[in-house]
């Protein structure tokens, strides 16, 4: 176990994947503030280990995935108002910033401030008993910072509904509808089976390749052409292109140094 973690959050190098696990069981693995000031912060430092090639994100138990804000807590959504920047927010700047692929591992319940930690990963598997909701507007406020990252991944027809309506939907929609990339009864096979077929891929390719993916989200067609057309060159520059050219043309495994 990792110096980092804490009683509320784990943080566990396990070869080269980084776990960061809720360990708030009890509170259906709400989020506290230190929950996502420590995940930021892991996933932040995480960038600059090269041995690193992916992120998963999960919670303790097999009930909660997250639950969203605390709503026991004296200060759910904020602990300064004076502050601009709020926590959530920061955590979903950090995710949107970096270059390990992050993957959800959504093994149960999926609400609110949950949604917003499903949808900053890349990719994300579920439990077959997994449920997925917004159901902010059933306490008086809606999911303002959650639909930045959300507004992308689902249409716009089905967030509205989960939006206004509050309600929930099974795994089995969750998929249908995009938000999760596989759903299995086991949910930790399905995982190792996914990690399996990335792991074994150019860590620069992956590294240079989510930076420039990310980079084109927001861009007009032409602003995206030219920058992607400039990429690609650098990308045929990296040893690992070089190393998986030659390993293509003597028939043989890679061997990727990760530059």
């Amino acid at each position: 176990m990792s110096e980092t973690s804490t009683p509320e959050l784990g943080v566990e190098t396990r070869g080269s994947v980084l776990w960061l696990t809720i360990r708030r069981e009890e509170r259906r693995n709400a989020l506290s503030h230190a929950v996502l000031a420590g995940m930021a912060r892991a996933i932040e430092d995480a960038q600059a280990r090269r041995e690193l090639r992916a992120i998963v994100i999960t919670g303790a138990g097999s009930k909660a995935f997250c639950a969203g804000a605390d709503l026991q807590a004296a200060q759910a959504f904020t602990t300064d108002y004076s502050e601009p920047y709020g926590h959530l927010a920061q955590l979903l700047r950090r995710a949107k910033a970096g270059h390990i692929p992050l993957i959800a591992r959504v093994n149960g319940a999926c609400m609110a401030g949950g949604m917003g930690l499903l949808a900053m990963c890349d990719l994300a598997v579920a439990a077959s008993h997994a449920v997925f909701g917004l159901p902010e507007v059933k306490v008086g406020v809606f999911p303002a910072q959650v639909l930045t990252v959300l507004q992308h991944l689902v249409p716009r027809r089905r967030l509205a509904e989960m939006c206004l309506t509050g309600e929930p939907v099974t795994a089995a929609q969750a998929l249908e509808w995009g938000l999760v990339n596989y759903v299995d009864d086991d949910v930790d096979a399905r995982l190792d089976w996914l990690l399996a077929r990335m792991l074994d891929k150019s860590p620069a390719a992956v590294r240079r390749g989510l930076y420039t993916m990310k980079k084109i989200e927001s861009m007009a067609f032409e602003e995206s052409m030219s920058f992607t057309e400039s990429q690609i060159a650098l990308f045929t520059l990296t040893e690992d292109a070089k190393e998986g050219q030659q390993a293509f043309q003597q028939k043989r495994k890679p061997q990727w140094t990760g530059r």
